[in-house]
């Protein structure tokens, strides 16, 4: 029986993070990590903040990375910029991560893939938000947020862990707020720096905080970052 092949659209957050290790945990055979870079916050179809570090997160897993940068705005003009990275590859599929809530950003990319001949996978997609958070939590990843854009989540958010020692008061400020428990629909967004699947952890070295008072919004600017040995 032949082994699945797979890439992971991979931010480095916590959401990609948990496709790619259902991946492994499956026996597939992980091609590729896809980074995509957007041109600013006003992203339809990617994370902003730290997706740059995601070259030391694919040091870390030892699996190969494609990064770029998206330089267009809107949900079929950035998903048209991945035709070119998608033909190079020889997979059965695409992964990607959370239960499937961001409805456009799954269309746009199935739409795509489907044009090579590819499957797009949601492997969480029966899940609810609340279930595939606390599988998360206990999952052993080392999450840090690294921007929020919603009420409720201030700027000491911001670069703070999300763990078991605060996840009840994260879900306490979902329920008050109104936002969704996995940040599907762009409430929060995170930077795994390391966990069970890595051989290294990364190291945030050096960060500011870049913060909104008018959108009550803000993000992570890593500045130095290295690995370091576990």
């Amino acid at each position: 029986m032949d082994v699945m092949k797979v890439a992971v659209m991979y931010s480095g957050g916590k959401d990609s993070t948990m496709a790619l290790r259902y991946a492994l945990d499956h026996g597939w055979q992980v091609e590729a990590l896809i980074s995509v870079k957007p041109k600013s916050t006003e992203s339809f179809l990617y994370q902003f903040a730290t997706v740059e570090w995601t070259r030391l997160s694919a040091e870390a897993l030892d699996i190969p990375l494609i990064h770029v940068k998206s330089e267009k705005i809107g949900p079929k003009e950035e998903a048209d910029e991945l035709e070119e990275i998608f033909k190079g590859l020889k997979v059965d599929a695409i992964l990607a991560g959370g239960v499937g809530l961001q409805k456009t950003q799954i269309r746009e990319w199935r739409r795509v893939a489907k044009k090579f001949g590819m499957d797009l996978i949601v492997p969480y997609e029966n899940m609810t938000s609340e279930e595939l958070f606390d599988k998360t939590i206990d999952s052993g990843f080392d999450i840090m947020l690294t921007d929020v854009a919603t009420d409720g989540l201030g700027s000491d958010w911001i670069g703070k862990k999300l763990n078991r020692e605060n996840a009840e008061e994260f879900k306490m400020l979902s329920k008050k707020f109104g936002f969704d428990i996995l940040g599907e629909g762009g409430y929060y967004n995170s930077l795994v720096l390391d966990g069970p699947i890595f051989n290294k952890k990364i190291d945030v070295v050096k960060s500011k905080k870049i913060w909104d008072n008018k959108t009550y919004s803000g993000y992570l600017e890593i500045l130095e970052a290295k690995l370091v040995s576990k």
